[in-house]
């Protein structure tokens, strides 16, 4: 529903801009100074609704408007013209005496343009034009509240009113995005927030003029008026937007061009990288899947499980297997050392990424931790996420863990009740039993420094083969996202590593091989809480 300055403003622009602009051919007896007069007064009519005046007079008020701006032409440019003074309104609502002169003077597209003019003067001279026609402040005072000498208040206001006409004559387009916006997908690396949740806050995934604010700005620097006519808003709202997205430094400003701030991988280059992680996954999997169980049957031939005694081990090599790469990958990866320090107490980072369904990573597994030690493996695969809860409390942690370790927090049967709903407890014999995976990372050092020199020495090759087809894969992705990135970035590594990085940890074309060899078992075989694990 449009508020009541918007119908005022449709009103006028539906039923009384050609009447001005009659009335001011009538007045002026000629065409361009015509649309000059009738520029200035529909300016000061849509500056004044917009800024909430409801006049309660209408017709009166916008003829009242045109008299008194009409007066200041015409003693501006020193012509006589008969005096409007107390004039009845009829007066200026004059009929059409030629049709054919009215054809040949105005076209009904002019009257679109002069409206979509008004909507892209710069603040610079918007402030000034407001003050000066609708606060009714004089040049003086004008110039002192903006720091700015009279004669510069003065040329401001002859360049607002020479804007409008220079807009009016221009083929102005307006850019695809105006009517066909794009969207973009974003990834986040957040080591804190900021202090208004940023940059979670910022909802970038339903936010379509951000989204095509950053495409546009993207290694493309861009004034305000371009952006603005880029994606067809106004340039007051666009200005707006800028301020706050350049505030919160997903654009950076200079020279009075924007610029995103974050990387964008194109839909080309997600191709490519999904080329790469297809083509790497079979070697790397295999490389992982024989490190993985060397080191079980290593282990469970001196008598020691590895990963505990409450899960199988069909359903622990779920988490086993992304442990291992995960350990491999960021041995391989370039470590980048910090966080974008942010507004806010904020440290993060983020990734754009240009829609591509074609390059989606076949299943996302992401790892959820809750504290106490526990984390879980979050397979977007076959409802397996769907069986557990996205996150344990720290509560919920905390006696999971008193389970595991056997100090059980005092009054915790409601909240084992519910892991045992969730099937991280099991009932056995009236009590209950933990059904994950649980890792002693001091006494599996000690238990892997026990074993034989040979066995230690066969480990290590695996370990190592394993490590160079993880870093081949990621120097591949290296070189793909950074000769995709624009010359901005060239220069700044952390960046680059951040883009790469986030293309790279890809655990699902893993998860994708594994299940594919049959190494892993479905979904509906093993326990409901595969992925969950414990550290002890």
């Amino acid at each position: 529903m449009q508020s009541m300055h918007e119908q005022l403003m449709s009103n006028f622009c539906e039923n009384y801009m050609e009447k001005v602009f009659y009335f001011c051919l009538r007045k002026t007896g000629e065409e361009s100074r015509a649309q000059d007069l009738t520029q200035d007064i529909a300016l000061q009519v849509m500056l004044a609704l917009h800024a909430g005046t409801v006049p309660e007079h209408f017709s009166a008020w916008v003829w009242q408007i045109a008299k008194n701006r009409y007066a200041a032409w015409a003693d501006a440019k020193r012509i006589e013209r008969e005096s409007v003074t107390g004039a009845d309104v009829s007066d200026f609502e004059i009929e059409d005496e030629s049709e054919n002169l009215l054809a040949q003077t105005i076209k009904a597209e002019q009257l679109a343009i002069l409206r979509r003019e008004l909507a892209f003067i710069k603040s610079e001279y918007r402030n000034i034009v407001v003050a000066y026609y609708m606060q009714n402040k004089s040049i003086k005072d004008i110039a002192l509240a903006n720091s700015l000498s009279c004669e510069a208040v003065k040329k401001r206001l002859q360049r607002a009113r020479k804007i409008l006409k220079e807009g009016m004559n221009m083929a102005r387009e307006f850019g695809v995005r105006s009517y066909r916006p794009e969207k973009i997908a974003y990834s986040f690396n957040v080591s804190k927030p900021g202090a208004n949740n940023q940059p979670y806050s910022i909802n970038w995934y339903a936010h379509r003029m951000y989204q095509n604010i950053a495409l546009e700005a993207y290694a493309n620097p861009s004034t305000a008026e371009a952006l603005a006519l880029e994606l067809g808003v106004a340039l007051p709202y666009m200005e707006d937007e800028l301020e706050y997205l350049t505030r919160e430094t997903f654009l950076t400003k200079q020279d009075g061009k924007y610029q995103t701030a974050f990387p964008i991988i194109s839909a080309a280059t997600q191709l490519k990288v999904h080329a790469a992680q297809l083509s790497a996954a079979p070697e790397i999997t295999k490389a992982l899947i024989d490190f993985t169980e060397y080191l079980n049957k290593a282990l469970t031939t001196r008598g020691y499980a590895y990963y505990g005694t409450y899960s199988d081990y069909e359903s622990a090599k779920w988490s086993l297997l992304m442990l291992a790469y995960d350990s491999f990958m960021h041995h391989a990866a370039r470590v980048y050392p910090h966080f974008t320090e942010r507004p806010e107490g904020g440290f993060w980072d983020m990734i754009g990424y240009e829609l591509c369904r074609e390059a989606s990573e076949p299943c996302f597994v992401g790892n959820h931790g809750s504290g106490y030690g526990f984390q879980q493996f979050r397979y977007e695969f076959d409802g397996i996420c769907d069986q557990t809860p996205p996150y344990l409390s720290e509560e919920q942690a905390s006696v999971l863990r008193g389970y595991v370790t056997g100090e059980i927090p005092a009054n915790s049967e409601q909240l084992a009740a519910q892991l045992a709903e969730f099937g991280y407890l099991r009932e056995e014999n009236g009590a209950y039993v933990p059904t994950i995976l649980v890792l002693d990372w001091e006494e599996i050092k000690k238990q892997v420094k026990a074993l034989d020199c040979k066995e230690l020495e066969t480990l290590e090759v695996l370990a190592e083969a394993a490590r160079i087809k993880l870093k081949d894969l990621y120097d591949k992705i290296y070189e793909l996202v950074k000769a995709d990135l624009p010359a901005v970035f060239a220069d700044n590594t952390h960046q680059i590593n951040t883009a790469v990085e986030s293309g790279y940890f890809a655990r699902g074309y893993v998860m994708q091989q594994a299940l594919q060899m049959d190494y892993l078992q479905s979904a509906d075989k093993v326990s409901k809480t595969i992925g969950a694990h414990l550290y002890v």
